[in-house]
C-alpha cells in the first residue's frame, strides 16, 4: 500500500470528481450536471456529515473540480500553495475520528460544514500526504493521446500510464498492435 486507506480513498474521490469535467474524456460531456449525478458520485465515494441536496450545494461541489484539477497541472512544490489555500478556505482543524467501518482517521472539518468544503478539505489533506511522502510522481494525467483524465498511481512500482475512466490502456495497446501489424505487412 502506497498511502494509508483514508488518503487513498480521498485521492480516488478527488480524481473521480476532476474527471467529471467535460474536457477530461475527449467527449466534452460534463458528468456532474444534476443532483442525480452528484448522488451517483456520493454513492461511490461516501462522505460523512450533512447534505443539503440542493442547487447551491451542487454548484459548490462543481466549483471544486477546477481547483482540484490545478493539482494535476503542477509539480510538488507548486501544489503546496494550492493545498494550503484549500485548507485555509476550509478552516481545517484536523482531528482523529472513528466511525462506521473505518478505524482511526483524520477529519479536518466539522460534520455540519458544507459538503463542498468537506470534500475540498479531505482532498487537500490527502494531497498533504502525497507531498510529505514525496510521491508526487504518482499524480498523473492519462497518457492516452485522446484522454485528459487524471488519476493517482497506486501500483506498487508506480508504472501505471493510463486512467481508469475509460478503456484507455486497452485502446492504446490495440492501437500499438495495429500499427505494428501494419508496419510488418508493409
Amino acid at each position: 500500500m502506497v498511502f494509508i486507506h483514508d488518503t487513498e480513498m480521498s485521492l480516488r474521490a478527488a480524481a473521480a470528481l476532476v474527471n467529471t469535467l467535460p474536457e477530461t474524456d475527449g467527449a466534452g460531456l460534463d458528468r456532474l450536471r444534476t443532483q442525480e449525478d452528484l448522488d451517483a458520485y456520493l454513492s461511490e465515494f461516501s462522505y460523512t456529515g450533512s447534505f443539503r441536496r440542493d442547487d447551491a450545494e451542487l454548484d459548490a461541489v462543481r466549483a471544486n473540480r477546477r481547483r482540484l484539477r490545478e493539482l494535476w497541472a503542477t509539480d510538488r512544490d507548486g501544489a503546496v500553495p494550492l493545498v494550503n489555500a484549500m485548507l485555509r478556505d476550509g478552516r481545517a482543524l484536523p482531528q482523529l475520528v472513528i466511525h462506521d467501518e473505518f478505524d482511526w482517521h483524520i477529519h479536518a472539518t466539522e460534520p455540519d460544514a458544507p459538503l463542498a468544503m468537506r470534500m475540498l478539505v479531505e482532498s487537500a489533506m490527502a494531497f498533504v500526504d502525497v507531498i510529505r511522502s514525496d510521491e508526487w510522481k504518482r499524480v498523473r494525467v492519462c497518457a492516452a493521446d485522446d484522454c485528459d483524465s487524471v488519476y493517482v498511481d497506486f501500483s506498487k512500482n508506480g508504472s501505471k500510464l493510463y486512467c481508469d475512466t475509460g478503456n484507455c490502456g486497452n485502446r492504446m495497446n490495440v492501437n500499438a498492435y495495429r500499427r505494428r501489424k501494419a508496419r510488418e505487412s508493409a
